[in-house]
């Protein structure tokens, strides 16, 4: 798998911003930046680096769209651990939305400390929602988030589990 990420980095430099790919501009779609690979007009922007204490996320240069090539490069895990994967916000279909925002990103901004110091160079960053919801304060967390992770610790696990008594509008 070392050679997985030399390789991602390889792939197609031509590739249109999720903004182009995942909505058209006049869209009202934001894109969250913790997809599952298997939604429509997903991307990876980012590869999971560090330790499994302490993720690290190195963003793309350019996002990459979901291929069978690409998720072949993360076998045998599943790709969620090494890719950072945005796809238009599921909204009301997710269980971190309200009907008007995502708490996971607020829950995220309470819950964890910053990683870094200065905005990642994040390709999604005007089409994101925790962005748009949470600027900067999110972007300084970002990095350290793993959809998939199963060695995170209890803080991460109480910060990412949704909240049940909020009313779905």
């Amino acid at each position: 798998m070392n050679n997985s990420k030399k390789d991602i980095t390889k792939l197609s430099q031509e590739t249109p911003m999720p903004s182009e790919m995942a909505h058209p501009k006049d869209s009202k779609s934001s894109l969250c930046p913790s997809s599952p690979p298997d939604t429509q007009g997903s991307v990876v922007f980012g590869i999971v680096g560090g330790t499994v204490d302490s993720p690290q996320v190195a963003y793309l240069r350019e996002p990459q769209p979901i291929t069978d090539e690409l998720l072949a490069l993360s076998e045998p895990v599943d790709p969620t651990e090494v890719y950072r994967i945005a796809a238009p916000c599921w909204e009301r279909r997710c269980q971190h939305f309200d009907g008007h925002q995502c708490h996971l990103i607020q829950q995220i901004v309470e819950g964890l400390p910053t990683v870094v110091k200065d905005l990642p160079p994040c390709r999604i960053r005007q089409d994101c929602r925790w962005w748009q919801q949470k600027g900067k304060a999110a972007c300084l967390r970002c990095p350290q988030i793993v959809r998939t992770n199963y060695s995170m610790s209890e803080t991460v696990k109480k910060v990412i589990e949704p909240h049940r008594d909020r009313e779905i509008m």
